[in-house]
């Protein structure tokens, strides 16, 4: 077993890896025994192992540190670390947080950009969901605090009746940048996580705007982990599923957005400076409560699992 300092010396041997060679990784936010968060890369010997780490002499205070301050060296130290046996600890004793729990700000959502997704929500709503032809639906997800796979998602059962899933592959921003080219959108990617858009629906409709009705305390699940962009295709095809109570609700594949993320991205950043640690969450395909014949509600006690190729499970119960 390699013990962190030596692990450390040998960051540097090797030279910049080549994208073709570089390896995927999976970074977790957990709370330890001692009730500390800390940070942890995944083993890819034991999917069920991750390396704090602190252990290894990187003192990163958080994920948000880690994405915006770790050189490239540090990185790919993490990616061989990842793939070497070192000690751990094992999943089941820890707890999983969201990897990032305090984003630094508001998510960004696309909307209805699932063209079957599109299709139910016009016919829920048209005047609600209809967007202009040929740009986006964005809006702000306000996350005072992300929970993680496992948590519980809070009913608000004396303000919302109409409380709904929505599954999503979000994506992180890795390098600032303002103006970026449609050919530099990947270079300026982190990796990937799961979200779970929870929105209580008839909050959401009571106002002109979203914004109240998508972010309540608890409507912002997200991990498990994130997945660093190597080894994804640019852009990254990945099936999107999600089960109530077992149930498969929702089943298709990112490579059916409609906006895909270089446009999002490009269009974005023309505007607004789009900064290392944030996070774009590119919106649900069909399958969600709203959209079935009559409309079917989250309620307390339903479990909703989220799964995104590649990724992970998300799950959550509603309590």
């Amino acid at each position: 077993i390699l013990h962190g300092k030596e692990i450390l010396r040998k960051k540097t041997e090797e030279g910049s890896i080549s994208r073709k060679k570089r390896k995927k990784m999976r970074l977790y936010t957990f709370i330890d025994k001692e009730q500390q968060e800390c940070i942890g890369v995944g083993s890819e010997l034991d999917k069920n192992v991750i390396y704090p780490i602190g252990q290894f002499g990187l003192a990163y205070r958080d994920m948000n540190d880690l994405i915006m301050h770790a050189p490239e060296a540090d990185l790919e130290f993490l990616k061989k670390v990842s793939h070497a046996e070192a000690q751990g600890v094992n999943i089941s004793d820890v707890k999983l947080c969201a990897p990032i729990p305090e984003p630094n700000q508001d998510v960004i959502c696309l909307g209805v950009n699932y063209k079957d997704h599109e299709e139910e929500s016009v016919k829920y709503d048209k005047g609600a969901f209809t967007r202009t032809e040929g740009y986006p639906i964005y809006f702000a997800k306000r996350v005072n605090y992300a929970i993680g796979t496992g948590d519980v998602i809070p009913a608000y059962e004396n303000m919302a009746e109409k409380l709904d899933y929505e599954a999503e592959m979000a994506l992180i921003i890795g390098k600032t940048g303002k103006n970026i080219a449609k050919e530099e959108v990947f270079d300026h990617i982190f990796g990937y996580t799961i979200m779970n858009d929870t929105s209580a629906r008839d909050v959401q409709l009571r106002y002109k705007q979203w914004f109240y009705g998508k972010s309540m305390d608890g409507f912002a699940p997200m991990g498990p982990c994130i997945v660093t962009k190597d080894e994804f295709d640019e852009p990254p095809v990945m099936k999107i599923r999600c089960y109530v109570n077992g149930e498969l609700r929702q089943s298709s594949s990112t490579d059916l957005l409609i906006f895909g993320i270089e446009h999002a991205i490009t269009e974005l950043s023309a505007g607004m400076t789009l900064k290392a640690g944030s996070i774009i969450s590119m919106g649900t395909p069909a399958g969600v409560g709203m959209g079935m014949e009559p409309p079917v509600y989250l309620k307390k006690g339903d479990v909703v699992r989220c799964e995104v190729e590649g990724i992970g499970i998300l799950e959550n119960t509603i309590g």
